[in-house]
């Protein structure tokens, strides 16, 4: 399709006005549409799943609850306490998020998938996607990172006989009785791969860039601030985020704990290729693999955002808090510091105080 040809279809699509839209409906979209309605305001909210949970829906059903790195209640309404220790997380989260949903009131738009977001007439940012188009004065973007998997390039890559999987398509065990499986990385993801194949695979061996830090005391509230504002000050200077746990190093949760028992955190420097039968080392290393499971996180899903030219010469996009630089009437959560369960929550918040700031008079709220 020419330009030109986009410029028309662009025009033929029914553009509604708002107040705020709010992209993405995990937990940093949710708590920044509390925050919002509790302002006054009444966000459209965006989701391009086909139900509530977020990324939490796509999650291994070998993830229980017990061994997850954090879960946080949402704003307002508490999850029920309960023995769910031993359930999957892919069930307990989506139905905690549904529940939350209905019990705020919150009428998600779903499934709709946001393709741009563009400066519009006036002071509105214009929100694109297959199933219609928003103008707001003011857009929140909270679309999580699950559908970015990062997938580091390594020499030979191209030329392994055995299969490559990214930890976003890890679904437990089984399939790896018998084989000789990688696993590339050094945060949770890696744990709750290790704890579960180590045992089941004829033999795991264990690779990071760099060595892992293990910490023993507990991981309170002083400890996850100081790890959110190591974070922060990257994305404030316009640089790309970093992951929160290469700040906080790996705690001994119960993922971690299995994987120790089983003798599968013995780690490996990075290796420097790929064979067809394994990895190798520079310095005449092997490792024989038919497997690889690279547990090596994501990055920001932020393409829709390209029209808007936000990016930085160090490859980030600048933040102050939540608010974009170069474009006030943004705000970016799950990004940077939120993108994780310890700042989702806050920074929804300070989203939310940032749009009333910019908005100024916020509207009353109709009458129920």
């Amino acid at each position: 399709m020419t330009g030109r040809a986009r410029a028309r279809s662009r025009l033929q699509i029914t553009v509604e006005e708002s107040e705020v839209v709010v992209i993405g409906a995990g937990q940093a979209g949710l708590s920044s549409a509390y925050y919002l309605r509790r302002f006054g305001y009444e966000p459209v909210v965006l989701d391009a799943a086909d139900g509530p949970g977020g990324a939490w829906r796509h999650r291994s059903p070998s993830l229980t609850m017990e061994k997850v790195h954090g879960i946080f209640d949402l704003p307002g309404v508490r999850r029920p306490p309960g023995g769910d220790g031993r359930r999957p997380a892919a069930d307990v989260v989506p139905g905690y998020y549904a529940a939350y949903e209905r019990a705020i009131g919150l009428d998600v738009l779903r499934p709709v998938r946001v393709t741009a977001v563009r400066r519009g007439p006036g002071e509105r940012l214009v929100v694109e996607s297959g199933s219609g188009a928003w103008a707001a004065r003011a857009v929140v973007n909270a679309s999580g990172t699950w559908t970015r998997p990062y997938w580091p390039y390594y020499p030979g890559r191209g030329s392994f006989a055995g299969r490559q999987l990214h930890y976003a398509w890890y679904r437990g065990p089984e399939e790896f009785a018998g084989r000789h499986v990688v696993v590339v990385g050094g945060g949770a993801s890696a744990m709750h791969v290790l704890s579960e194949v180590a045992g089941v695979a004829a033999a795991t061996t264990w690779v990071t860039r760099r060595p892992p830090v293990l910490e023993e005391e507990f991981f309170g509230e002083q400890a996850r601030r100081a790890a959110v504002a190591k974070v922060e000050e990257r994305v404030r200077a316009g640089f790309p985020p970093q992951s929160i746990v290469s700040v906080t190093g790996l705690r001994y949760s119960v993922a971690l704990r299995e994987a120790l028992a089983k003798g599968a955190l013995e780690r490996l420097p990075m290796f420097d290729r790929i064979v067809a039968d394994g990895v190798a080392w520079d310095d005449g290393g092997f490792v024989p693999a038919d497997t690889i499971v690279w547990a090596t996180g994501f990055r920001s899903a932020l393409d829709h955002l390209a029209p808007l030219r936000l990016r930085e010469p160090q490859g980030g996009i600048r933040v102050d808090g939540t608010r974009v630089v170069k474009e006030p009437r943004l705000q970016l959560v799950g990004y940077g510091p939120s993108a994780s369960t310890i700042g989702a929550n806050r920074a929804g918040r300070e989203a939310a105080r940032n749009v009333r700031e910019r908005l100024a008079a916020p509207p009353s709220r109709p009458a129920a």
